[in-house]
């Protein structure tokens, strides 16, 4: 892999942080999706003939991370182009590729993700939402929390079980609903986050759905469902990467500004090792972490998605870790205007903590780490 990034690359940062910058902290997020759509941002991992750009995580972990440093991060890139898009474009049948990936593409319609459960956490094998065939079609069962965005989402991609004819087992399916369907209720968290997406707790109370609401048609592969989720779980990874460097890096880019014109006694306080080593700290943890991002995007746009999920795993972590850094600095240097409204920083202290938390904690991923990369054996 090239570490220094490519003409196309380079010249798409720009592009979009021109339209961050058009947009800044104060966005509307409407407004900016349809723009960055219009302008082929949210489509630009999807295939050409789908009026996606061709491109892959590479560029849209671009989009999303220079959305973010400009202060304007479009939470949805991470679920409706990145998981439910790529899976669709992988997997789905024809018919669901014509139907989805288009409008999903240049943004026209959006699609939220369902796999967390009250009881399940991080552990898939403990998804309680199942799905049992109902003549031609499905009914599926179960709750889902903390999804995000389903409000402004036209289809939720919701992670179920269904019943293998052959074993009897219960094995992962990954099932389309429309938000208008009946029987699915939700009902919004009240959440300490300040964030433009709101997260929902979901209950699908006998949701009947047509067969080809099971993405990929109803195949015998004993382990497609398998495949489809880790196909959207990587670059889900991978997209929150993007999300925290950008967030980091906007809080840094505003605490080097501070420190620069700041003066208390007869220099700006950025001269002051006290206040500048800490701030280069912060700078080369985020380029680091956005350095394992890029690789972990091109494996997985070369195919290579078991390389892919450790490396995205690794971003993940890292990312997470340099933004939490990156914001408490930025915090820490503007003093108490850190957490005033003016300067925008304070609400960032908990908006930083979803990168250690969310789509999985730090401490699982240092399981995989420990199991996965360095062999050891498992507690659980």
């Amino acid at each position: 892999m090239n570490a220094i990034e490519s003409q196309d690359h380079k010249g798409l940062r720009d592009a979009v942080a021109a339209l961050g910058r058009r947009h800044g902290p104060g966005f509307d997020r409407a407004t900016l999706w349809a723009e960055a759509g219009k302008l082929g941002y949210l489509g630009v991992n999807l295939p050409e003939e789908y009026g996606g750009g061709g491109g892959g995580i590479s560029e849209l972990s671009i989009v999303l991370e220079e959305s973010g440093a400009a202060g304007c991060p479009l939470l949805m890139m991470i679920v409706s182009p990145a998981i439910c898009a790529t899976v669709i474009a992988r997997f789905g049948t024809d018919e669901q590729k014509r139907t989805w990936l288009p409008g999903l593409a240049d943004g026209s319609l959006t699609m939220a993700f369902g796999i967390t459960e009250p009881d399940a956490g991080s552990n898939s094998h403990r998804i309680t939402t199942t799905a049992r065939r109902d003549g031609d079609g499905w009914v599926l069962t179960g709750r889902k929390v903390f999804v995000s965005g389903v409000d402004i989402a036209d289809a939720t991609l919701i992670v179920g079980r269904t019943e293998d004819a052959r074993t009897g087992s219960l094995k992962p399916c990954l099932f389309i609903v429309p938000r208008d369907a009946e029987g699915f209720g939700r009902s919004q968290i009240d959440m300490e986050l300040q964030a433009q997406e709101k997260q929902f707790e979901l209950v699908l109370d006998d949701v009947r759905l047509p067969a080809d609401a099971l993405v990929g048609g109803d195949t015998e592969r004993e382990d497609a469902g398998l495949l489809q989720l880790f196909a959207g779980l990587n670059p889900e990874r991978i997209m929150t990467a993007a999300f925290a460097i950008g967030m980091g890096r906007y809080a840094l880019a505003r605490a080097v500004e501070y420190a620069k014109s700041r003066q208390v006694w007869k220099a700006p306080i950025g001269a002051h090792q006290a206040i500048a080593h800490p701030l280069a700290e912060a700078h080369i943890e985020l380029e680091l972490a956005k350095l394992m991002m890029q690789k972990a995007a091109a494996l997985y746009d070369a195919g290579d998605d078991v390389g892919a999920g450790e490396a995205a795993n690794m971003a993940k972590y890292a990312a997470g870790e340099a933004c939490v850094k990156a914001v408490d600095q930025a915090v820490h240097t503007l003093g108490g205007n850190g957490l005033t409204r003016e300067y925008g920083l304070g609400r960032l202290v908990t908006a930083a903590r979803v990168a250690r938390i969310a789509p999985v904690s730090r401490e699982m991923i240092l399981n995989y780490v420990s199991h996965q990369s360095l062999g050891l054996p498992k507690s659980y």
